[in-house]
């Protein structure tokens, strides 16, 4: 039987952008690493959706609007928290750019024209064009590789769209694959279309195997990315608990001087090492994604494996040290999870405390810092509201994420409660 193959990869970063348009362009002189492309047949590639340009300075291009809105954004913006448009996009939770990956069977391609391949070719892209909601203007480049064992397409897409902003009430940019691929359950009824939109242009394919994104990327390369993940995992963590160690003698060491009854003075160097473990948690955060995101896919892989290979004793060794692996590392993540929990509860508590004791230029100083974690979406309204509330910057805190005091009057609420 021959399959449709139609994968999702998403690309994170500027640099690993880069690396995958020289990859897909063929800008090297040789692939010592990947011996089934051909250099020499480069030459019968197809390009589909073409660009002369780098594929960075292609992405600049296609975002040129969405990088002069931004730098617009940072005039005003604290000097503390200036990025510039490609540190902002690379620390963005969000991708940069998607690449979509189209194929069949090798068996499928046997003694099929050129002709015959740009007419499968074409319907993928309309099923991009059609069924994902892609515009040409949002398609990076894409490109028919002839010159490997099975012919397949790369069509990088940067989505890039328009929406609103409920906290401004203003129209944003912002690159949002989710806009066009929600999750795993949407992407498995795109591949029905996709399937269903070639075997209604004739092309006699079974629809892939579901759940089966990861069927190419082999063993060892995952083993790769989880020892760098742990790695990374456990710098992370000693920085953290280096910065709660710090904070912690800082506050036994910097004792607080009374002014009256009402106010306290908290000593910057405390504060500052205050803000010193927000940003190592937000760091730790962060990788949440592209954690969760490898469980997925390492248990997606193995579950489709074993199916496959069932006979395979090598490779089913092979899958239970992955499995175990796999465990492993959600359970270290479940742990991160509740430390990061239990720290951010502790910060929220110590700004309500600030907002309740500090003096004036503290409390100014930390309703900046609220709103700016409301900003980002590290505090949520509820925690906005938990944190301000009975405060001298209640009304203030209120009215900047949208909350109406009378809206939760008949509940009853504990103003010690901060928990997550």
């Amino acid at each position: 039987m021959n399959y449709a193959i139609f994968r999702s990869e998403p690309i994170f970063t500027l640099q690993d952008l880069a690396q995958i348009g020289s990859h897909n362009k063929r800008e090297k002189k040789a692939y010592n690493s990947n011996p089934d492309i051909k250099i020499e047949l480069s030459k019968e590639n197809i390009e589909l959706v073409p660009l002369a340009d780098k594929y960075v300075k292609g992405f600049y291009n296609l975002t040129k609007e969405y990088k002069k809105e931004h730098e617009e954004r940072m005039k005003t913006e604290r000097e503390d928290r200036k990025k510039s448009f490609k540190q902002m996009v690379d620390k963005s939770k969000s991708v940069v750019a998607d690449e979509l990956l189209f194929t069949a069977s090798n068996e499928f391609f046997k003694n099929m024209s050129k002709e015959d391949i740009l007419l499968w070719a074409n319907t993928c892209m309309e099923f991009v064009y059609q069924d994902l909601g892609y515009t040409k203007e949002q398609v990076l480049h894409s490109t028919i590789h002839m010159d490997e064992k099975t012919p397949h397409i790369h069509c990088v897409v940067v989505p890039l769209i328009q929406k609103l902003d409920k906290r401004t009430n203003t129209v944003r940019y912002a690159i949002s694959k989710k806009q066009y691929i929600k999750d795993s359950i949407h992407l498995s009824e795109l591949q029905d279309r996709y399937h269903k939109r070639l075997t209604d242009k004739g092309f006699d394919l079974e629809r892939g195997i579901k759940h089966s994104n990861t069927e190419h990327i082999k063993i060892k390369e995952y083993k790769k990315i989880t020892k760098k993940l742990n790695q990374t995992l456990t710098v992370r963590n000693d920085k953290l608990n280096q910065a709660m160690d710090d904070l912690e003698s800082k506050m036994k060491t910097n004792k607080e001087t009374v002014f009256d009854k009402e106010y306290v003075k908290v000593k910057k160097e405390t504060f500052d090492s205050m803000n010193h473990v927000i940003q190592e948690t937000k760091k730790v955060m962060e990788m949440q994604p592209k954690l969760e995101q490898l469980f997925d896919e390492v248990e997606t892989y193995t579950t489709d494996y074993q199916s496959i290979q069932k006979e395979n004793k090598s490779l089913q060794k092979e899958i239970k040290s992955l499995k175990t692996r796999n465990h492993n590392l959600v359970e270290e993540n479940k742990t991160l999870k509740h430390y990061i929990k239990s720290i951010l509860r502790a910060i929220k508590q110590f700004f309500r405390e600030l907002l309740q004791i500090g003096n004036d230029p503290t409390k100014e100083a930390v309703t900046t810092e609220i709103k700016q974690y409301y900003c980002n979406e590290d505090f949520t309204r509820d925690d906005v509201v938990e944190i301000a509330r009975d405060t001298t910057k209640e009304e203030e805190l209120f009215d900047y994420v949208g909350y109406e005091k009378y809206q939760n009057k008949s509940n009853n609420y504990d103003k010690n409660d901060l928990s997550l």
